[in-house]
């Protein structure tokens, strides 16, 4: 268990995003890794890097592609616009990942430049996220938080089941949230979760890294949008918000 003092920490410089894009995605059928999954022509994952880059609160977006897709993924950004230099954006970096989601973000957190000492989390599958979240994690971070999360509250009935389909219990959904990405950390908090990682039982999420270690998560409110695209009828929805977006204006 993490016996140290999060909260000691250097002052403020900057802030990165860490975006694991190494997945298969096999829940969405055959083809392409799931980041490169289009939503109305454009990959998912240049929907997700367009709104992080924009956060005013972000100065770095690290990508960690397929081992062998660092090319691909490279040359996908390239063509959307997003490797130029533009001010008001930040600065975008493509890193091989690893076999696991855990692996990957590791090896992106090795490549983030020195003066970063706040760290956002992003599934590449949560191509909708809002900017105003991203700056609103990084804030919570920056207001003393080790580690903070958004989530929403749960709608549904949850029951919990054993190995044979039995319910054995049914949580009080007044205490249970479903959490999302953008997850944000200070950067020395993150680095010793994944440097106390067990190999053999890879968290869901980062957040459950920084709970094994024993530090504190805070959940502040998330954003419906926010949602992650694991299957078929989550495209089906992510090009029904697109849609309703461009029609009221918010993008061109």
């Amino acid at each position: 268990m993490w016996t140290g003092e999060f909260r000691d920490g250097p002052s403020v410089s900057g802030t990165a995003v860490i975006v694991p894009a190494a997945g298969r995605g096999e829940r969405l059928g055959p083809g392409l890794p799931k980041a490169l999954r289009p939503i109305n022509g454009v990959p998912m994952l240049v929907h997700a890097v367009r709104a992080l880059s924009s956060a005013s609160s972000v100065s770095v977006v690290v990508i960690a592609a397929p081992p062998d897709g660092v090319d691909v993924v490279q040359q996908v950004l390239a063509e959307h616009g997003l490797l130029d230099d533009l001010v008001g954006r930040a600065s975008l970096l493509v890193v091989a990942g690893g076999d696991t989601r855990q692996d990957s973000v590791a090896r992106a957190l090795q490549a983030l430049p020195d003066e970063i000492d706040v760290v956002l989390v992003h599934d590449a599958a949560r191509p909708l996220v809002a900017s105003a979240l991203v700056d609103a994690v990084s804030a919570a971070v920056r207001s003393g938080a080790d580690a903070v999360v958004p989530g929403i509250r749960v709608v549904d009935t949850v029951k919990s089941v054993d190995a044979a389909g039995r319910v054995t219990g049914t949580p009080d959904r007044s205490e249970l949230r479903a959490i999302q990405t953008p997850q944000g950390f200070r950067r020395e908090v993150l680095a010793a979760a994944h440097a106390a990682a067990d190999p053999t039982a890879p968290a869901t999420d980062d957040a459950g890294l920084v709970e094994a270690l024993g530090g504190t998560v805070l959940v502040i409110a998330g954003d419906e949008e926010a949602f992650k695209v694991t299957r078929p009828l989550d495209l089906v929805l992510a090009e029904a918000v697109l849609a309703r977006r461009r029609a009221s204006g918010v993008l061109s």
